[in-house]
């Protein structure tokens, strides 16, 4: 379980042109979605750039997260900064590690003969659809009208004592897509714990065991790296 500390953003750098922040999984990003007597995200942001009156505040959303997924992310807070950072994001100039439990049912006869979970580093490539009307995502052959390529950089990391039957796997994704990271390690018999839309047997709460661990990016206004990292949340434990 998540501490209630947890349940909120936590601010990871701030200066006068962006905020980088960790994202809590289980709660709503943005949008008019979240239950009763619970705020999104953005809402959270926009309370702590300005109290007073949040929905005055300029906010840049440049890239997000699902809602089952915690970690890190950037909004600007100036128009020319949304720009700069939305352009590297376009761009593919942005370096982005996730963390990732999934579950190693069936990794000998993986779906769709996407290969099998690698024993070390490889390149996943799939092609993707957009989320159907129940908003999953699914993976076809190359060359099907509407699918778009998705390539994500994996490595399994043996160094991490999880139960029988589990893997640790480290993403770096190249390209942005919809469920991206969920799809390719389900299609590879390999479903992202607590994922039960993409074929997940095993609890995990709140949200699914894929955590965006660190984002690289140029600074909007100096160019400098930047390097934001989140901890995991205590639910991975």
């Amino acid at each position: 379980m998540s501490t209630p500390e947890e349940a909120r953003f936590r601010v990871l750098h701030e200066d006068e042109h962006c905020l980088g922040f960790f994202k809590p999984a289980g709660r709503f990003l943005q949008g008019t979605w979240a239950p009763e007597g619970e705020t999104t995200v953005e809402q959270d942001v926009r309370r702590h750039l300005d109290p007073k009156d949040p929905e005055s505040v300029y906010l840049g959303i440049v890239h997000r997260l699902d809602r089952p997924v915690s970690g890190v992310l950037i909004w600007a807070k100036t128009p020319k900064a949304a720009r700069r950072l939305a352009g590297q994001f376009e761009k593919r100039q942005v370096v982005k590690e996730y963390w990732a439990v999934v579950e190693r049912r069936d990794v000998s006869a993986p779906a769709a003969d996407a290969g099998p979970l690698p024993p070390e580093g490889e390149e996943w490539v799939d092609w993707l659809t957009a989320p159907d009307r129940n908003g999953v995502v699914q993976s076809v052959a190359e060359g099907t009208p509407g699918a778009r390529s998705a390539r994500t950089r994996a490595f399994v990391d043996g160094s991490r004592p999880l139960p029988e039957g589990l893997g640790w796997l480290r993403l770096w994704p190249e390209t942005g897509r919809t469920h991206q990271l969920r799809v390719q390690a389900a299609v590879r018999g390999a479903p992202i714990v607590g994922d039960a839309a993409y074929g997940s047997s095993v609890p995990f709460h709140p949200g699914i065991a894929l955590h965006a661990r660190s984002l690289q990016v140029r600074h909007p206004r100096t160019a400098a790296p930047l390097i934001l990292t989140a901890d995991l949340p205590s639910s991975w434990r």
